[in-house]
């Protein structure tokens, strides 16, 4: 790419709890398909009127997509309606989402390329939480360990 020539911007929006090797296998994919990566971060409140509760505390997530190497930027989705904004203003052109959103956001296109990937076959969040409750639930003791 010449240095005049424009970034290639995709976008994606999650949640990010618990992240796992599914997280960072996809932030590559999507890393690897341009020149920027922004990701979208569901904060707790907006979680919280989707009926979703998180382990990790927003502020957390989003340090730890900071920390990642494919992640070059990182903000804070607040409701449904702001990807068409965010689009525009980010000027993306990419969005990119899991594959269990096909065609949720189909409406995107007029502004830009939109894109469903696979997801990461045998991980996933929801799994990872049922997985400590039944470990919880079998009398493991559980521990709280301070962060560091």
């Amino acid at each position: 790419m010449s240095s005049d020539a424009k970034p290639y911007t995709i976008i994606t929006y999650g949640t990010f709890d618990l992240f796992h090797v599914g997280h960072v296998r996809l932030l590559r994919r999507l890393a690897d398909l341009g020149s920027k990566l922004i990701v979208a971060c569901s904060t707790d409140e907006f979680n919280t009127l989707k009926g979703k509760t998180t382990a990790i505390p927003y502020a957390h997530r989003v340090e730890v997509l900071e920390s990642c190497r494919y992640v070059d930027q990182v903000i804070p989705e607040n409701t449904w309606e702001q990807k068409r904004e965010d689009i525009v203003r980010f000027d993306a052109d990419l969005f990119a989402m899991g594959d269990d959103w096909e065609g949720k956001f189909d409406d995107l296109r007029d502004l830009c390329d939109v894109l469903y990937l696979p997801r990461t076959e045998n991980v996933s969040t929801t799994e990872l939480k049922q997985l400590i409750q039944r470990m919880r639930g079998n009398g493991s003791p559980s521990r709280n360990v301070a962060a560091g």
